[in-house]
């Protein structure tokens, strides 16, 4: 059956607009962005287009795909060193504090604290484990005897070295499959994903990867 778009008197009326498909299924709103090559006023040059200027609308399904994305990933990808912790009795928990002590030699016990943001008795019970299991030694610092300052020994060493391979071929395999501009945006996207501390502890760590000459010192985790 044809709309009915006509009125009594005979007068055409014209059919309401309808909004698009996508914004009245998933309640998208538009990005508030300019349209590529647009030229500065009165320079006579085309203005480069903004990372993510092409993009009309951020829809709620891309979104909750990328919700999907970071599960899956992070499952998969934690689940290739999961097999190792196990046989010894070690958890998560335990190979995140490996691996920040592995990165970060000498580390006090507050800026690891810092960075996994766990209660002090969680990271206390962690510890104790590592300790105990001669993974990781601590010491008191020079400047502050109060400080305790971590290091992994030779045999922590040697176990976040097997974790690190594990999950290196997951990871290796993914950038060799995606390709260089797919791994810089996804480095990027990472990036912006954590908070500004976060962000401080990977640009001292990555250098390369700051963007921008100009931006403002990283806040110290």
């Amino acid at each position: 059956m044809l709309p009915r778009n006509t009125q009594a008197s005979g007068e055409t009326r014209s059919a309401p607009a309808r909004a698009p498909a996508d914004t009245a299924q998933h309640g998208a709103a538009p990005l508030a962005t300019a349209p590529a090559g647009n030229a500065a006023p009165g320079s006579g040059q085309t203005r480069e287009a903004a990372p993510g200027a092409g993009l009309l609308f951020l829809r709620e399904d891309e979104m909750r795909l990328a919700q999907d994305l970071m599960f899956f990933a992070y499952r998969d990808f934690t689940n290739a060193a999961d097999v190792i912790l196990e046989e010894l009795g070690l958890g998560r928990a335990h190979h995140r504090a490996l691996h920040f002590i592995g990165r970060n030699p000498g580390l006090p016990v507050s800026d690891l604290l810092a960075i996994l943001r766990i209660t002090k008795q969680s990271l206390a019970r962690v510890l104790s484990v590592l300790i105990e299991q001669g993974l990781v030694a601590q010491a008191q610092g020079q400047s502050d005897r109060r400080q305790r300052l971590l290091r992994l020994t030779p045999t922590g060493e040697a176990l976040e070295r097997r974790l690190y391979e594990r999950q290196r071929e997951r990871l290796g395999a993914a950038y060799r499959d995606a390709g260089g501009p797919a791994v810089e945006g996804f480095r990027r996207v990472m990036r912006a994903i954590m908070d500004e501390a976060a962000r401080g502890y990977v640009d001292r760590h990555a250098p390369q990867l700051v963007q921008g000459g100009g931006a403002a010192r990283p806040a110290r985790l």
